[in-house]
């Protein structure tokens, strides 16, 4: 039998959460743990270690950053999707870029959010994506409705991410198992696309805009 002075109902919500900030993980987490029906049940700080942890933990919601090390959010949401259909996901992100809202709704996620959103807020988006809910920033959704799509393809936003660095268009290639010109030519066409002076100024072209 509960003890009658716990109010904690007996069905909480299982929560994981993957931030790779420590503090700012242990922040969300202390804040959730508040909350009488939400419980997180694991923490990871890498973007590779959320499908482990969902397998182990079970969780009905996984609630995930999207810049970690090791694997976007985005990408851990995807296998989430495809594997553990079931777990429903939030992304939560400093950065309310419209393009990143888009890539969450294609990678299957619930709901999207900003970390400067109240914790209240928060906890009432995991309580509706379980009954069956889509929970968007309404701010960041306008945004994104007026911004447009992406209009990159998968291999442009490749060779994009892999030249910040500044690699040559032969380091590039050798990376990309690409040649030199095709490089090359992906190259001129995200500069284009994203009318940009130079390599350097897309690639931040397209991370500003969550393209990346």
């Amino acid at each position: 039998m509960n003890d009658p002075g716990d109010e904690r109902p007996t069905r909480c919500i299982r929560v994981l959460l993957a931030e790779d900030q420590s503090m700012v993980r242990e922040a969300l987490a202390a804040l959730l743990g508040l909350e009488p029906d939400i419980e997180v049940a694991v923490q990871v700080a890498r973007g590779d270690e959320v499908l482990d942890a969902a397998r182990a933990h079970g969780p009905d919601v996984a609630l995930l950053d999207i810049e970690m090390p090791g694997m976007s959010g985005l990408d851990a949401a995807v296998l989430l999707r495809r594997e553990l259909p079931e777990v429903k996901v939030v992304i939560l992100t400093t950065f309310g870029r419209p393009g990143y809202l888009r890539r969450a709704m294609e990678s299957g996620a619930e709901a999207f959010l900003v970390k400067d959103a109240p914790a209240a807020q928060l906890a009432d988006a995991l309580r509706r994506v379980l009954r069956g809910e889509r929970v968007i920033d309404p701010t960041l959704a306008v945004a994104a409705l007026t911004d447009g799509a992406n209009p990159l393809t998968d291999r442009e936003r490749d060779v994009l991410r892999a030249c910040a660095d500044g690699s040559t268009n032969a380091e590039l290639a050798a990376a990309l198992n690409l040649s030199p010109g095709t490089v090359r030519n992906y190259l001129s066409t995200a500069i284009q696309k994203t009318t940009a002076r130079n390599r350097a100024e897309a690639v931040r072209i397209a991370r500003d805009k969550g393209w990346l």
